[in-house]
């Protein structure tokens, strides 16, 4: 089970001056995460627990944790804003519909990290994932988020933010992740 075997894996990276290839790159980690998830699941069912499952867990937890709240709050700070403001309809209605799924997303989470945890920490005697139905609309429920995110929301928010905003845009999601204590940018 190693994470280099993931696709996307050597990505370019990129930087908060190119916010929405930013926010793409973000896309590319999720991916990488919920097929680590899935990866883990078949693993421990096939293998049990074992050091690379528990790695793989903490890997999952830390990226739900910490780089996937900061990247919903990047596009409802940034992308969702211009949208909700559109003449459009359908505009308003699709970042209605992202911010709808944020929330469900960040309860499915709050649901399947408790098991996660267990399997990093001290892994129970089952080698079942408790939660399948959970498990699988986490994953559903980002698979067409993303898509949705890509094909329209970027793209038309791209198309009503100027170059001031764009910068503004990069400059606040860089802050927004700088660790105090060193003044560093930590991960996305």
């Amino acid at each position: 089970m190693t994470h280099a075997s993931l696709p996307g894996f050597a990505s370019p990276a990129v930087g908060f001056d190119q916010p929405f290839e930013m926010l793409q790159a973000c896309h590319e980690r999720v991916e990488r995460s919920l097929a680590l998830l899935q990866r883990l699941v078949a693993h421990v069912r096939d293998h049990g627990h074992d050091a690379a499952s528990r790695s793989a867990a903490r890997d999952v937890l830390r990226y739900f944790d910490l780089a996937a709240p900061h990247h919903h709050l990047d596009e409802e700070r940034h992308v969702l804003p211009p949208l909700l403001a559109s003449d459009d309809a359908g505009l308003r209605a699709l970042a209605e519909q992202l911010v709808a799924e944020h929330r469900r997303m960040e309860a499915l989470w709050a649901v399947l990290r408790e098991p996660l945890q267990q399997w990093a920490d001290a892994p129970p005697a089952s080698t079942t994932f408790p939660l399948p139905q959970a498990l699988a609309e986490f994953i559903a429920v980002y698979a067409g988020h993303l898509a949705r995110e890509e094909a329209h929301a970027y793209p038309q928010a791209q198309t009503l933010l100027d170059a001031t905003t764009l910068a503004d845009m990069g400059e606040e999601m860089r802050a927004r992740r700088r660790t105090p204590a060193t003044g560093r940018t930590g991960a996305p």
